[in-house]
């Protein structure tokens, strides 16, 4: 009896070993949006390859400070100066990963918006019409400063809102679905449009996949 239970207590602590291995080694992994250079209409190669090793430097600095973080763990410094720095710093770095994204994922392979379909109606219902919802888009990202426009739906009232997203970690609605993302920092339009935003904005919704965003919105998952 003694035996087995000395053998179950090994057991168990090579399981969690194994784990805690399997969780310390994960890595994410950049996407391919490669074929946004062919797809994406009206905005230069150049700025978009520049964009795309933007978004892979998040990743990078993503999995790093989640290394950091865990080695700060494995010498029980979770009550350090840094360890505290780091925590901070990962909403940045993990949620720039995401925005990004989510921002490529819903360009090009552009198909209209189906206006029999869900997102088309609940659109109208929200905003009134589809020409009130773009119209509030595009102010919203012609708001000073830099940042993020998200089309969010509240799971809780089935509502949607255009947000302003200032920094990559602030201003989202918590518990909300992302939608429709479009970045509005300087990088993502300068090089081509200069202080031209509203060229910029006007470029992207004509390269909105409203494909990709109808299938986020059917989905019952928060992305």
């Amino acid at each position: 009896m003694k035996k087995c239970l000395l053998l179950f207590i090994f057991l168990a602590s090579v399981h969690v070993s194994a784990i805690e291995k399997i969780s310390s080694s994960f890595e994410f992994k950049s996407k391919n949006f490669s074929h946004l250079l062919s797809e994406v209409v009206g905005l230069d190669q150049k700025l978009l390859k520049m964009h795309l090793k933007l978004y892979e430097g998040y990743v990078i600095n993503t999995n790093k400070l989640l290394k950091q973080i865990e080695d700060l763990k494995l010498s029980n410094q979770e009550g350090s100066l840094n360890f505290g720095a780091l925590k901070r710093r990962l909403g940045w770095e993990y949620d720039g990963m995401r925005l990004h994204e989510l921002y490529f994922e819903n360009m090009g392979k552009v198909k209209p918006l189906d206006n029999k379909g869900a997102l088309y109606k609940r659109i109208v219902r929200d905003f009134k019409s589809y020409e009130a919802f773009e119209k509030d888009f595009i102010s919203t990202g012609l708001m000073r400063g830099i940042g993020w426009v998200i089309l969010y739906e509240d799971p809780i009232e089935k509502r949607l809102y255009n947000c302003w997203i200032n920094e990559h970690d602030l201003g989202h609605l918590a518990g909300g679905k992302p939608l429709l993302v479009m970045d509005v920092w300087e990088h993502a339009y300068l090089t081509e449009f200069g202080l031209d935003r509203m060229g910029y904005i006007k470029t992207f919704i004509k390269n909105i996949s409203w494909e990709v965003v109808s299938e986020r919105f059917k989905s019952r998952n928060l992305l």
